[in-house]
């Protein structure tokens, strides 16, 4: 049993609400700031939080040349970045990231040796690096689990005179408005003058044969983005009605930033749903709560419509602390949501909200994430807020499979609860074509027999049987629904009501006694997961069949003789990747004889 999910698309606009009526971001700044000062003046209290800046070096390397000037000049160039797109959304001015300075006027910098050689550390070393900081921060008063740091790790090699360059540096951030670490490189070619420059060329290690001037911009814009996600900014790329402003830096504007002053493109910017999450940071706001409050945020009353080609979605938040903001990313599956574009909302005082958007992706397997934004600067998401969808290639809406998603999820809610009663008068109120679904949810069978013992004939699902063994990379071993509160079987747009979690690694045996003829079925990612995964059918230790890689967006269908078959394995390999993120699923599959 299949239920279709999907979604309107073709690149245009987005348009947000202020109590339920459309805004434009003039009147949703406005009415943000209005919230938040309100909350501010009774909860909140001045604060001067900084960013911290850390120069690194292994203990047998020297620091590169000139490097406290140099990443002065960045940092305050960042700064005034940040400061910019703020003002122009609307949340005023000297609304950025705050930098500490000496009477130089330049920016304070730790200066941290390691305790290995340089060939001790990776790209993969930051957790190790972060480490070794954090008791020479403790001795200068710097808490990192309660502060934002940013870790410049001398890692690079860079030939003057070949102009070559390569690094080994971990280069990734994440953070909160509470914490957050960014992990960057140094190198003495990265100056802020020379994003100016389209020659010399540079030979990147990356990157390939580029001018001096892109070479900086790629690592001074990087710079910039790993901030942003040490702030808390998820990726998120600019909408087609944005892009006359630039490259979103939280998308590809890593690699775009200063372009402008090569004539190369428009450079970077912020969208409005980049600068309305950081409206709330205490280093842009410079308020504090008094005590801490844990962020809770329900969303009730949901509708997901189409639009002629858009998508629009409202619902009701009660929250605490209140919201100011509400933004909704449409985020394609794949591109690890690079290309995730977003759509921003005020809600009313009673909590309605409506954000409608056409900037989706057609032909597409996608997520709507619906992300609250509470006053104190903390967000809150979880599985009710996100919707699958999917677009035709003419770019119809179709939202038949959210609005499925949405119908289950007060059962599913009440079992989450343990409510079993209250589930299972909901199940009983659901359309005909649910019940079946939601009755495996409320009371899953635990198969007692093996398909070698089964005696009738026809097509059966596979799931309906005991396996021999079954193990799985992450989770436990599960069975018509997915492990977690997400519970549903989702994949490429669509709900499924029999399948196998196969988390790779994951190896499922099953006793086929040599009595059936054929196995039939589809393999793919759980929906909201970009790993990559192979699947492959072995039968009494022969390849039956193989997949490519599987990657988000991405299926197979099988369909196999097993005539003979005594032993079937189902197995699911991470690849060369690594198993982050790779919810393998076989999907629907089925013996026949």
């Amino acid at each position: 049993m299949k239920h279709c999910l999907l979604i309107a698309l073709l690149f245009q606009v987005a348009v947000a609400a202020v109590g339920g009526e459309t805004a434009t971001p003039a009147e949703q700044v406005a009415a943000a700031n209005k919230i938040l000062a309100a909350w501010q003046a009774a909860h909140a209290q001045p604060v001067e939080r900084k960013l911290h800046i850390i120069a690194w070096t292994p203990n047998d390397r020297e620091y590169p040349t000139d490097y406290h000037q140099r990443l002065s000049d960045i940092l305050l160039d960042i700064q005034r970045f940040y400061g910019r797109e703020m003002e122009r959304h609307g949340f005023g001015k000297a609304r950025s990231i705050n930098l500490a300075l000496n009477d130089k006027q330049q920016v304070v910098i730790h200066s941290l040796r390691g305790l290995h050689e340089t060939k001790h550390y990776g790209k993969e070393s930051g957790s190790e690096i972060r480490k070794e900081c954090l008791p020479e921060l403790k001795k200068l008063g710097i808490d990192a689990d309660n502060e934002t740091i940013a870790i410049f790790c001398n890692l690079a090699t860079w030939d003057e005179e070949k102009k070559i360059f390569k690094h080994e540096s971990p280069y990734y951030a994440g953070g909160s408005y509470r914490s957050g670490t960014a992990w960057q490189l140094d190198s003495p070619e990265i100056k802020l003058a020379s994003m100016a420059l389209k020659e010399p060329l540079v030979q990147d290690g990356q990157y390939g044969r580029i001018s001096m001037g892109r070479h900086n911009s790629i690592f001074i814009g990087g710079m910039a983005h790993e901030l942003g996600h040490a702030l808390g900014l998820p990726h998120c790329q600019e909408r087609p009605d944005e892009a006359e402003r630039g490259t979103s830096l939280m998308g590809s504007g890593n690699r775009t930033y200063g372009e402008e002053l090569r004539g190369e493109s428009r450079g970077s910017f912020l969208p409005l749903a980049d600068a309305m999450r950081l409206a709330s940071h205490p280093q842009f706001c410079k308020q504090m709560e008094k005590e801490r409050h844990r962020a809770t945020a329900k969303l009730s009353d949901v509708k997901l419509e189409t639009a002629g080609k858009a998508i629009r979605i409202s619902g009701k938040f009660t929250a605490d602390p209140p919201l100011y903001g509400v933004v909704a990313y449409f985020d394609p599956d794949g591109g690890s949501d690079y290309n995730a574009t977003s759509a921003t909302a005020v809600p009313n005082a009673d909590g309605t909200f409506t954000i409608e958007s056409s900037a989706l992706a057609a032909n597409k397997s996608s997520l709507l994430r619906v992300i609250a934004l509470h006053a104190n600067g903390a967000t809150t998401s979880d599985a009710s807020m996100r919707f699958p969808y999917k677009a035709a290639r003419d770019g119809t809406p179709n939202v038949e499979s959210a609005q499925t998603k949405l119908l289950l999820a007060p059962f599913l809610s009440a079992l989450q609860n343990k409510d079993r009663d209250g589930a299972r008068k909901l199940l009983e109120g659901l359309p005909a074509k649910l019940k079946d679904l939601a009755a495996r949810q409320l009371d899953p069978v635990t198969p007692t027999k093996t398909p070698a013992e089964e005696t009738a004939a026809g097509t059966k699902s596979l799931t309906a049987y005991k396996p021999t063994s079954s193990k799985v990379g992450y989770h436990s071993p599960t069975f018509d629904r997915v492990p977690g509160d997400t519970r549903l079987l989702e994949a490429g747009g669509e709900i499924y009501a029999r399948g196998i979690y196969a988390h790779a690694p994951a190896r499922h045996e099953y006793d086929l006694g040599g009595k059936w003829q054929k196995l039939r079925g589809r393999v793919a990612l759980a929906t909201g997961n970009d790993g990559s995964v192979q699947f492959e059918i072995r039968g009494d230790g022969r390849e039956l069949w193989k997949s490519k890689m599987i990657k988000a967006e991405q299926s197979a269908v099988f369909d196999i003789d097993v005539k003979d078959v005594k032993q079937l394995e189902l197995i699911v390999d991470p690849t060369a990747d690594g198993n982050r993120a790779d919810w393998g699923l076989w999907i629907e599959p089925e013996l026949v004889r």
